[in-house]
């Protein structure tokens, strides 16, 4: 006997990986370049520095515009709307297999200033209490040598493909 497995109606997000929309945020000081990165937090990430910095960004579904998503994602997580000639960077997948669409925009911010949305969680876990932390708990700016260290390892190819972006004219 042959079984026939008829899967009708899946939604596409059971078949597929997760997908998030980000901004890569640049400035030249002194000539230099510098990149923005946010810190997560909450609980899991209180201690972590090296590797644990991400550009803002954030999960979108198949059926909104990446960049739309990138924008509103870096205003969730910095209390800070963006805007400007937004450039197109390589996605890269992370070791989660989440892929990563990201723009980097030339721009400036106060990461002093920067206030993120929050989320809520039972912390400690099976206290059956619940904690509300902010989703980015810091932010900064960092010259590409130290931001490749402090980045999640897989989004380092963002700040090399910025780099090489804008090597004619730095």
């Amino acid at each position: 006997m042959i079984k026939v497995l008829a899967f009708v109606n899946l939604p596409l997000n059971l078949t597929m990986s997760k997908q998030s929309a980000g901004i890569l945020l640049y400035r030249f000081d002194d000539k230099q370049l510098q990149v923005f990165l946010v810190h997560p937090g909450g609980p899991f990430f209180r201690n972590k520095d090296t590797g644990a910095w991400s550009i803002p960004k954030g999960e979108f579904l198949d059926d909104e515009e990446a960049l739309t998503a990138a924008k509103r994602e870096f205003e969730e997580e910095t209390g800070r709307a963006i805007d400007g000639k937004f450039i197109g960077l390589e996605p890269i997948i992370q070791k989660s297999g989440k892929k990563v669409f990201a723009w980097a925009v030339e721009g400036d911010i106060d990461h002093n200033t920067i206030f993120s949305n929050t989320f809520e969680i039972e912390w400690p876990p099976k206290s059956g209490k619940k904690q509300t932390f902010p989703e980015v708990d810091k932010a900064a700016w960092f010259d590409t040598d130290t931001a490749k260290l402090k980045i999640n390892r897989a989004q380092v190819g963002l700040i090399n493909n910025l780099t090489e972006i804008l090597k004619p004219q730095s």
